[in-house]
């Protein structure tokens, strides 16, 4: 069956009542339809776009302990933010929410998509998410989820972002909004799932292209994915586990989080030791007392399209030019944390 000729009253009614059976119960849907609790959606929406239902859910208990509303999360200091934020990597959102909880808690919430879009951090998605689930606006979500089940619905193997926001718009249930972008999403997140599709118990399979194709998981066909830089750096933990010197990361990605003072490795440090000196250098330290660096270990992290190789050694306390910073209280990266637990770790044999 052509996609013009799918009976999309029908089809949206099936979606919608498999929704009012099968939806998921998650903390944020608090509210009747529609009409959920601004804040809770648009902290949940920015969580959710770089982390999983099941992880976030965890992050997002923590951070509403911390922030119950707007008026704490504006009222909260960065490091404060930061640190409820800690794990759910990609900080720029928290600081862009902080930064927009400043002029909701002044202004009032946005009531509808095209002010909601006029925050910082909040872009197309987000805006059409708050809107029609917090106000029942009729906006249609596009995201990974989305453009998969529709993908797969109407048989397109390569979706533009322009075909999936149209094909959204389209298929929006009118009547009920936000019911059917949660719909859309809690399929694609539990039944027309990226590798193990479970047909059998779909509601729209007998109108699916990609279902009677054959082959569901060849819709979409899967994005070009940017190869990931390599980087190498070492690193020098100065202390312990409890109080250690930490530098506050600048630029875009870390900006603002703690962590332990680094050294990329370049063509004029092409060995982690050169590079460590390199780093005592910066740091005031002795070069002898450098060169005394214990080797805790090596790791390996996955951040952002950067592939990271960091050697972290390690001097006492004592050795510190700069005073030492509570562990416990700074907002830090995995990347650290992963340093950090190597304190915890067996003797390297060398």
């Amino acid at each position: 069956m052509k996609p013009t000729q799918l009976p999309w009253p029908t089809v949206r009614q099936a979606l919608l009542d498999w929704f009012d059976s099968q939806g998921r119960d998650l903390p944020w849907r608090v509210g009747p339809e529609g009409r959920r609790d601004p804040y809770r959606v648009w902290v949940a929406e920015i969580l959710l776009q770089q982390t999983q239902v099941a992880r976030g859910q965890v992050y997002y208990g923590r951070f509403l302990e911390a922030f119950p509303d707007v008026q704490a999360l504006a009222a909260a200091p960065q490091d404060a933010v930061l640190k409820a934020w800690e794990g759910c990597g990609y900080y720029a959102r928290a600081r862009n929410l902080h930064r927009a909880a400043g002029l909701v808690a002044a202004q009032g919430f946005p009531q509808e998509y095209a002010d909601w879009l006029a925050l910082p951090g909040v872009g197309p998605y987000t805006a059409a998410a708050v809107s029609s689930l917090a106000y029942g606006e009729a906006r249609a979500v596009s995201d990974g989820n989305v453009r998969r089940v529709l993908a797969r619905l109407l048989g397109e193997r390569q979706p533009s972002e322009n075909w999936v926001q149209t094909r959204a718009d389209e298929l929006l249930d009118q009547d009920r909004p936000a019911a059917w972008n949660e719909a859309v999403m809690d399929l694609g997140a539990t039944v027309c799932t990226p590798k193990a599709p479970a047909c059998s118990v779909c509601p729209l399979r007998q109108w699916c292209a990609a279902y009677a194709s054959g082959e569901p998981t060849a819709y979409p066909a899967p994005k070009k994915r940017t190869a990931a830089q390599q980087v190498q750096a070492a690193a020098l933990l100065i202390g312990d586990g409890q109080a250690a010197v930490l530098e506050q990361r600048q630029g875009t990605l870390l900006g603002g989080l703690f962590g332990l003072p680094l050294q990329e490795l370049t063509s004029q440090a092409v060995t982690p030791k050169e590079a460590l000196k390199q780093l005592g250098t910066r740091l005031n330290l002795n070069t002898k007392l450098v060169e005394q660096a214990h080797l805790l270990g090596e790791i390996s992290h996955t951040m952002t399209h950067r592939q990271i190789q960091l050697w972290v050694y390690h001097l006492p306390a004592s050795a510190a030019q700069q005073p030492l910073t509570q562990v416990a209280s700074a907002a830090l990266s995995r990347l650290d944390h992963k340093a950090l637990a190597l304190l915890d770790a067996p003797p390297r044999l060398l």
